[in-house]
Order: C-alpha cells, then structure tokens, then sequence
C-alpha cells in the first residue's frame, strides 16, 4: 500500500488539506487507523465493502483509508445526489457499515428514510447524535468516543490483489445504477504506469477536484500518497472556478475533465502564464476540443498537457496522448485531440458490430483488456454478460465494450469519434452527432457546441437541434446555412439556440440529457428555471454571496447597476431573482446564473 510506505518515509510532511486544515502523514494515518480498528471490532456481516457518505473533509480521506485498511473496498456515496438513488446504491452494495461525515448528517437522515436493511453508522466527529437515535432506533452508532475508545490504529497489509478496492456504480440504460468492482490489482496496475510516467515526489502539491463518486478521484488520492506528496482538495465554492486555488496553493498537478477550462475561460481567467506553478495537467472524462488545450497551454506553459482515456471499467484511463504545441493541432481530428496510444501491459482493439477486428483508419467500437480492466459488473450477470465478451474464436481474452467509436492510425493512435450510441436515425438515415458538432464548430466560430437528436419518436428523431455557447452573437441563419454546405439535409440543424452556457453534470460534464429536458420543457411551455453554471452554489450561498465569490475569484469588482435592491438569499428558481437579474448591468461579466426558459420552439 503506498501510503504505507510514504507515512514511513514522511510521517512530518503534509498529506492532506482539505476544508482549512492540514495533516501530516503521520495524523492522517493515525485517524485512517483508529477508523480502520472499529471497522473490523464492529464487523457483522463479513461483507468486502464499507459505504461512506463524506463530502470534502477530513472524514471523506480518513474514512477511505480506514476502509482499506481494514481490508474492505469502499463505497463513495455523494450528498448531491437525490437520496432514493444514494438509498438505492447502498442497498446494490449490501453495506452493513457506513461512515459518516459530520457535513453529510443532514443528508443521512434523508438517507434511512426507507432503509430496511442492517446497518452501523459511524460518525467520527459526533459527540451525540440523540434525534437520530430516537428516529431511526434499529440502528446501531458509533460516535468519537467509541473510536477513540477502540484498540489502537490497525492497518491490514495482507490484502488480497483481487480483493475490491472501490466499487463505484455508474448510470444504468435501465435507470438502474450499476456498480462497477475495481479490484487493487486494477488500481495498482494504474498507478505504476502513471507514475513511470510522470516524475513526481514529496514536494508535489496534486489537485483533488473531482467528487470521490467520480474515479479522477482515485487518481488524485493514490497517485499523491503513492509519492509522498500531499493532496490539496479544492473547496466546493472553488470547484468550478479554481483559477486562484491553483495560484493560491502554488498546485504542481491539476487533474479534471476539460469543461473546467471552458468555463474559466468565459470568466477570462486563463491569461498567458496564470499558472506558472504547474508541472502537470491531466484531462480525462470526455472529449478534449483543441482549442481548450491550447488555452490551457498557454495559462500553464511549464506544464506537461495530456489527455487521458478510460471508462471506469478500465479503471480511471487506460490510453494518453502527450499534447505538444507545436504538432497537436495538427494531429486533431474534427477540432478533438487524439486519445492516444494505450497504456503499456494494456490492450485495445477496434471492432465492427459482429466483433471482426477492424484494419488502421476504420471506425469501430473500441474493445478493452488488460490488467486495469474490471471482471465485471457487481451482481449483475447479466449486464456483465452483455458487456464483457470474446472478440473472434481462437482466444479467451475476456474484452469490454466500451460503446465509444474510435478509428487507429499506422502509428495505434487512436482517435474518438463519438458514441456507439450517440450514432442516431434522422427519418431513417444513420448519422453522427460528432460529425454533425464537427461542422458546427466551424459555422459558429466556437468549440461550445452541442447537438441533440429533437425530437425521437420510436427510436428515430425527426431532426437534429443545436445549442451553441461562447458567443456572444451568433447569426443563426449564416450557420445554418454553412451547415448546408457540408451536410446532408437530415443532418442540418432545425435551429441552433445561443446559450450564455452549456449546462453540466455532477461530473462536469457536458449534460445532453438537461438539453433535451429544456427542449421537452419548452415545447410544453413550462416556466421553471434552470441553475446552470452554478449548480449547487446559487443555492447554498444566495445571489450575494455568489457575486461576491466570483469577485474574489477573479480579482475583479463586479459593478452592478440596478434599479431595484437584490433579492436576498434567493433561491434558484426563484422568478424575482431572475427578474433582478435580468435588469443588472456589469462592466465585465453579466451575471446570469440561472438560464431562464425564454426560448420560443417553432
């Protein structure tokens, strides 16, 4: 285990900070362990996994160390997610342990609501905890006193390389959430390919950007601790907008999906050399435009800018393609950088719907084996079945399918095209989104595109509607007609909407499916506002205290001129808010944060 080692090696120097404070090697160990002791004298029903419900805190690290050195894999659950689906993953799971954060309380109450099975919650940081236990009574707690009280800190180091590491559960076609068993052969073999790569040690400061529910987490985690440098975990109000963390924390490795840079880009906070103290900067979890390499490039220009590839089957990334400056832009292929060349030990193949093995430049469904590649879905033959399968008839590789269209060059780089399923029928006719986004890049001057098939009937749409952002006109009718140009009639846009952004996900990324819920939303003339960029911020800090957040981040005043006082501690889907906003004037950014459904659906 390589925190071991570096705990060893480092015990007085930082290995976490997180929520303001900092802890050594040796305090975070100490805490790892004394959780790790109750974990095992409390153990019930020998199940391999622990749940953890903890949020940026010291809990949230300690509790997963804790968890594995006890010898269990864990289980992030996020408290931004609705409760019945986070009631639902601990159910797949069968936890009958669960570690809580003091931040995540609230939420656990939502939590037990119609939690049938056994379960013993522990709260480290609690003193008492009576509403709970007069609420919920069948259930057994642990509070500080009784991990304090437990028998000194234990690691296990006898772990099985197959044992579960982390089971992390991903969106289901079915609605239901599929878990995903990452086994410590899969991580181990992940880290020791990424740090051959990359010369990092104890003086390194590595972003922890991504939710623990989002494996880019167990890159920052482990790949820190495996060299004894310290892991800085951003600040929820500094998630979207960690231009002055970077610089604050003089941070050595930044790690995200390529959104982020989008958005700091709009907010004008990717000047040339923002970032003079990077050394690394990894993308990875959807598609990276070229242009938003370049940009980064620029604002990090000591850094090393690699794009990196994998589903969470393959176990964070399993390819990388090394950006250069000079040659990069010409390597991209329909305004994306390349995916790259599988990790070394890993392999990949590309195959056509009958599983034949595709010759260079043919597009296909990219295939994953190899050491980093997961056995499985947890619990669920079936879908495993569906998805983990032998490519021709002379070998026992087990493969997966990883749904992204993908072609290989002379070289074996390999370059995405798009999704499997992202291959739509327009009034019969196949076609490509990426292919139709390719174009629309060009039409509208900017890389913040994205189209959606509008509307499907029976499982074909009968066209195809944009949604650009980046702009801030666009002439609707001079893109559409570009588009004219170089697609075929089906594939034209029906209309493109300027949008001040596109809307993301939990994970940062681009979010399609709020997309077709403002579509179906508008076409029903519904009226309900959309939070977009701030998702989650407008909320929890008010209007005021967003616009002063974006001041500190930026290093600008913002100077609002309204006619009427703001509304105070509005909330998002509130019509008065909107309405303030709507009439602020700003010398340097307009303060839209919610996207208001003004669009008219012809």
């Amino acid at each position: 285990m390589g925190f071991l080692e570096s705990s060893a090696r480092f015990a007085s120097r930082p290995a976490l900070v997180v929520d303001g404070e900092t802890l050594t090697y040796r305090e975070l160990g100490r805490k790892a362990g004394e959780l790790a002791s109750v974990l095992l004298r409390t153990e019930e029903a020998n199940s391999p996994l622990v749940a953890i419900l903890a949020y940026r805190s010291v809990t949230a690290y300690a509790g997963i160390l804790g968890i594995l050195a006890s010898g269990r894999g864990y289980v992030p659950l996020n408290p931004k997610f609705p409760a019945e689906r986070t009631r639902r993953m601990l159910i797949l799971s069968r936890c009958s342990q669960l570690i809580v954060g003091k931040e995540c309380v609230p939420h656990l109450r939502e939590l037990l609501e119609g939690f049938r099975q056994p379960l013993t919650v522990i709260l480290p940081e609690m003193a008492e905890v009576t509403d709970l236990q007069t609420d919920f009574p069948f259930r057994r707690y642990l509070l500080s006193k009784d991990i304090f009280a437990s028998h000194g800190p234990v690691f296990e180091t006898t772990v099985s390389a197959q044992a579960i590491a982390y089971l992390l559960f991903t969106s289901g076609t079915t609605g239901e959430p599929k878990g995903v068993p990452v086994t410590h052969s899969n991580v181990r073999s992940y880290i020791d390919y990424m740090c051959g790569q990359c010369d990092l040690n104890e003086s390194d400061r590595l972003s922890q950007h991504s939710d623990l529910t989002f494996d880019l987490s167990v890159h920052d985690i482990f790949v820190a601790w495996e060299r004894g440098a310290c892991l800085y975990c951003l600040p929820e109000r500094a998630v979207l907008l960690p231009a002055k963390f970077i610089r604050d924390n003089a941070l050595t490795a930044w790690f995200s999906v390529p959104s982020i840079i989008s958005v700091l880009s709009k907010m004008k906070l990717l000047e040339p050399d923002s970032f003079p103290s990077l050394r690394y900067s990894f993308f990875c979890g959807e598609p990276l435009p070229t242009s938003y390499a370049q940009l980064w490039q620029n604002a990090a220009s000591q850094s090393i800018v690699e794009n990196l590839y994998g589903p969470t089957e393959a176990t964070i990334a399993i390819s990388h393609y090394l950006w250069d400056r000079n040659h990069s832009p010409g390597e991209c292929l329909n305004g994306i950088c390349p995916i790259g060349w599988t990790f070394a030990g890993q392999r990949s193949s590309i195959a056509d719907q009958d599983f034949n093995i595709l010759s260079n430049n043919q597009a296909g469904e990219l295939f994953l084996a190899g050491s980093q590649v997961a056995a499985g879905y947890w619990n669920d033959p079936e879908k495993t079945g569906a998805k983990f399968v032998r490519l021709g008839t002379s070998e026992d590789t087990i493969w997966y399918r990883t749904g992204d269209l993908v072609k290989e060059d002379w070289t074996g780089c390999m370059y995405y095209l798009g999704r499997i399923d992202d291959q739509v029928k327009i009034r019969g006719y196949r076609a490509e989104l990426q292919e139709i986004e390719a174009v629309l890049r060009k039409a509208c001057g900017t890389d913040q595109v994205v189209s959606v098939a509008w509307p499907v009937r029976d499982g074909s749409a009968d066209g195809v509607v944009a949604f650009v952002s980046g702009q801030k006109t666009l002439d609707e009718g001079k893109a559409l007609k570009y588009c004219r140009t170089y697609l075929p009639g089906y594939m034209v846009p029906q209309r493109i909407y300027a949008i001040e952004a596109l809307p993301l996900n939990v994970n940062g990324k681009v979010d399609r499916r709020g997309l077709i819920r403002l579509l179906e939303g508008a076409r029903a003339e519904i009226t309900e506002d959309i939070d977009l960029i701030t998702d989650g911020l407008l909320d929890s800090m008010g209007l005021g205290d967003l616009l002063l957040f974006v001041e500190e981040q930026t290093g600008r005043p913002i100077d609002l001129k309204a006619e009427e006082p703001m509304p105070y501690r509005p909330r998002k889907s509130s019509s008065s808010t909107l309405g303030w906003l709507s009439r602020c004037r700003t010398q340097l950014w307009r303060p839209t944060c919610c996207w208001q459904k003004s669009m008219t659906m012809n």
